[in-house]
């Protein structure tokens, strides 16, 4: 079989291609986590941006101030909250290390053996013992990496702001690369917006309201330590099928064990009652009314993103996921053999 040039060209600069993407992903490798945090925050702030144009009536000043704001969102916070921070998880140690989880593991456990009670009490301390010193490394880490920390929070504001002022053109762009009839383009854009939107809106933003009423209970209450507590509860919001009740159970086990059993059942009820159906409204407006991605599928590409992508994976796991599942089922209708005819 006889080659043509034609053919070889294709090849060779099909080849070309792959090595320039293999060369771009690995400069981009290094700050791969700011260029997506940016990428994220933008599509989230939009409708603020949008917003803001209305009132500024110029796209640039618009994605300035929109830029600065998340900018003074991220570092007032670090730059107060940090050595409070660490206080409390300090606190929060001795607090549990001073605790008698014997007791309690008694009384749930009547027929429990007295080594058992024993090992029951030891194995609670050491993990609150683990936690605290993970957290206080990740602190000192954090200081100690500061410069690194500052210019990947530098290129992370200066994405978000070329992705919010050039979002018309990007869009364009991304729209012109896709090999779909304007039809499928249409349908498969609407597709991707709703999963987008279900996970960052109605797991993400969710949670995170979630986890501030969470928070809210912890002051109202007069918990010990409750700004570190605040931060677990939000983070676990977000998670599906987690959520804040892996902080309040334990806080209203730890305020029946220092005597405060009527306060312990209010903070309970109000949790139970407020906190937990908050998450119910959110998933209902977003998720249900938009798509029928599984909670399963979340669950799974929360979990794992956390340990590929770190923090960051709680919205690129389930969405890395949750677009495959959108493919998968077009194969499975056998729409994906339409996808490369000429545009009608």
């Amino acid at each position: 079989m006889v080659i043509s040039e034609k053919e070889i060209k294709k090849v060779s600069l099909i080849l070309f291609l792959i090595i320039l993407v293999v060369l771009a992903f690995l400069v981009v490798k290094p700050v791969l986590f700011s260029v997506l945090s940016g990428l994220i925050l933008a599509y989230i702030f939009l409708p603020v941006h949008k917003l803001t144009i209305k009132l500024v009536k110029n796209k640039t000043l618009s994605a300035l101030l929109v830029s600065i704001v998340l900018l003074a969102l991220v570092l007032v916070p670090l730059w107060f909250l940090l050595p409070v921070i660490s206080k409390q998880v300090f606190e929060l140690f001795k607090v549990s290390q001073g605790l008698e989880f014997g007791s309690f593991v008694r009384a749930v456990f009547p027929a429990a053996s007295e080594q058992f009670i024993i090992q029951a009490d030891l194995a609670a301390k050491s993990g609150f013992s683990r936690l605290a010193s993970t957290i206080m490394n990740s602190l000192v880490d954090t200081l100690v990496n500061f410069f690194t920390i500052s210019l990947h929070i530098f290129l992370g504001v200066f994405v978000f702001f070329f992705t919010l002022r050039d979002s018309e053109r990007l869009k364009g762009f991304a729209s012109g690369l896709l090999p779909f009839s304007r039809e499928q383009e249409r349908q498969f854009i609407k597709q991707f917006r709703d999963i987008t939107q279900s996970i960052l809106y109605g797991h993400v933003v969710g949670g995170v309201v979630q986890g501030a009423l969470a928070a809210l209970a912890l002051y109202a209450f007069g918990i010990p330590n409750a700004l570190i507590l605040s931060i677990v509860a939000i983070i676990l919001s977000i998670i599906p099928v987690i959520g804040p009740g892996f902080v309040y159970v334990p806080v209203t086990v730890y305020m029946v064990l220092t005597g405060n059993s009527l306060l312990a059942l209010g903070y309970f009820l109000f949790n139970l009652l407020i906190v937990s159906s908050i998450d119910n409204v959110f998933r209902s407006h977003f998720v249900s009314k938009r798509t029928d991605l599984s909670q399963a599928i979340v669950l799974i590409g929360m979990v794992g993103g956390l340990f590929v992508f770190n923090v960051l994976g709680l919205i690129i796991g389930p969405l890395i996921l949750a677009y495959l599942v959108t493919f998968l089922k077009a194969y499975k209708e056998n729409k994906i053999s339409s996808f490369f005819d000429d545009p009608s």
